[in-house]
């Protein structure tokens, strides 16, 4: 009897750690993807840069909603702050609300002059 108490909390356990990894999987790849989109702007606007943003959140199936996000720029700094709340199942019928908060800041590179002779 011990031993099937053990095992269905493990099961518990096991469950509920692949949820989460599965959510923050999601999330890392998202910020994986914006970082590189800020990096690599060229001369995107940031209302471009914004579309890309939310483009990759649905590709990631993330509720990013478009008006808690921002992407700003200055010189060569581009800053991208959202926020949003997955629902993660933790036990079979028990959901938790669980929020992730986005702050990427990306710099890209200046083309350095070259001394012709």
């Amino acid at each position: 009897m011990k031993t099937l108490v053990k095992l269905a909390l493990l099961a518990i356990v096991a469950n509920a750690t692949w949820h989460v990894f599965t959510v923050y999987s999601a999330h890392w790849k998202f910020l994986d993807g914006i970082q590189y989109a800020a990096q690599v702007r060229g001369n995107k606007t940031d209302e471009q840069v914004r579309q890309q943003v939310l483009e990759i959140a649905s590709q990631a199936e993330l509720p990013v909603d478009e008006g808690q996000l921002t992407v700003t720029h200055a010189e060569t700094r581009t800053t991208i702050d959202t926020a949003y709340t997955r629902v993660i199942e933790l036990f079979p019928g028990f959901t938790y609300p669980w929020p992730f908060t986005v702050h990427v800041v990306a710099y890209t590179p200046t083309p350095q002059p070259t001394n012709r002779r």
